[in-house]
């Protein structure tokens, strides 16, 4: 969860999938539309298909415990290095060194790395740094101190430097400077027209196949059919795009098969993208 969204929204988030998926037999057991459901709000939902699907990969491969060595851990659905070290030294104790961002901003100030930080050359010289620091007692200590250092301490606009225990050693000569990022690519706009169509207390709804697949959304509008003004606008972002949502009256309009009608009273059990069910509470309003 925390990948790629904040700590304090991920609290709550992290608390509630707890207590619904308390171990990996339960959430191998759930279907795809219950962990959906947990997830919705918290976005990129391939990480939690991965994770439902590494849970059942745990419950068939080991038993249901999670695996304890590198190469078990890489093997799982989503699993890649920083997660797998994440589980080892957190989980297990294991002398492996960790690069997240706190730790990624704190090394490449400490040795002054100038290679861009999300380049193939950046990333070994950072992962190079913290494997080869780690020691090999307490690392799960030394990797969290890290962690809480660059947290605290070695902020992004404003690094504490007066009060920094590494300033001694520190070799960055301006550390607003560093860590260098490659060019982001521009960032593109794009449009969506969808539709809004209520019946009988129920709502028209499309099962997604691409962005959100596996949740449900408002139907998609053929643009050969929209002359008129939308119910609906707003904007959200995704990855390197913005996203404009219009939304049109979808009454008149005959479902297709990927759709199907859900009873207004059943929506808040159904995983919905957050930009839809926005949009839904808002039209849905008195």
């Amino acid at each position: 969860m925390l990948q790629q969204t904040q700590v304090a929204t991920v609290i709550p988030y992290y608390i509630e999938w707890l207590r619904r998926f308390p171990d990996f037999p339960t959430l191998a057991g759930a279907s795809e539309r219950q962990v959906l459901h947990a997830w919705q709000g918290l976005g990129y939902y391939s990480r939690a298909r991965n994770l439902h699907a590494a849970a059942r990969q745990i419950c068939r491969d080991h038993g249901g415990r999670c695996p304890e060595t590198g190469q078990e851990l890489l093997d799982l659905p989503g699993v890649g290095r920083y997660t797998a070290h994440a589980v080892l030294t957190f989980a297990f104790n294991h002398p492996v060194g960790l690069a997240e961002t706190n730790i990624v901003r704190l090394l490449a100030r400490l040795f002054h790395v100038t290679a861009p930080i999300d380049s193939s050359a950046g990333r070994k010289l950072i992962w190079d740094h913290a494997s080869r620091l780690v020691p090999q007692q307490r690392a799960r200590e030394f990797n969290s101190a890290l962690m809480d250092l660059g947290a605290t301490v070695c902020l992004p606009r404003a690094p504490r430097c007066g009060v920094c225990p590494a300033r001694p050693f520190c070799q960055a000569i301006d550390p607003l400077v560093l860590p260098l990022r490659k060019p982001r690519p521009a960032t593109q706009k794009l449009k969506e027209r969808h539709l809004f169509a209520r019946h009988r207390g129920r709502l028209l709804l499309q099962r997604c196949q691409e962005r959100w697949r596996g949740m449900w959304m408002l139907p998609v509008a053929r643009p050969t059919t929209l002359n008129e003004q939308p119910l609906h606008v707003s904007t959200f972002p995704f990855t390197h795009h913005q996203v404009t949502l219009e939304v049109f009256d979808g009454s008149r309009r005959k479902p297709r098969k990927e759709q199907e009608w859900f009873a207004v009273s059943s929506l808040d059990s159904l995983p919905i993208p957050s930009p839809h069910r926005r949009v839904i509470k808002a039209l849905l309003a008195p």
